[in-house]
């Protein structure tokens, strides 16, 4: 398992991890934003520490600060985006019976990536 990886949007880091759960940090450059996407086996509560963090759910756009949180259910279609000029960091707490980067089903990605 990966402990962190650098994406064309900015990075994660897997802060802590165990049975049905996982907890990274994401920190998202200025202007970019991660895949819309869905996951087949776990769901996603964000907590926004620092920026400002425009997040899409199943088409609906939420703009979260610091402190604000949103939960993401299982098959929910989802995007983080920050369109700012600060770095962006929201800690993702995932919980499921499968937390693997293999389960992400992209819709659309600015990156022409189809899977990690």
């Amino acid at each position: 398992m990966a402990l962190s990886e650098d994406r064309p949007w900015g990075s994660w880091h897997v802060i802590d991890s165990g049975d049905g759960f996982k907890v990274k940090r994401i920190e998202v450059l200025p202007h970019s934003r991660l895949s819309y996407q869905f996951h087949e086996k776990r769901a996603e509560h964000w907590v926004v520490v620092a920026g400002k963090a425009t997040c899409t759910i199943d088409g609906h756009t939420v703009v979260a600060g610091p402190g604000d949180f949103l939960d993401v259910g299982i098959g929910q279609a989802h995007r983080i985006a920050n369109e700012d000029d600060d770095v962006l960091i929201v800690i993702e707490v995932q919980l499921g019976q499968y937390t693997g980067e293999d389960d992400i089903v992209r819709l659309e990605d600015d990156y022409g990536r189809n899977d990690d």
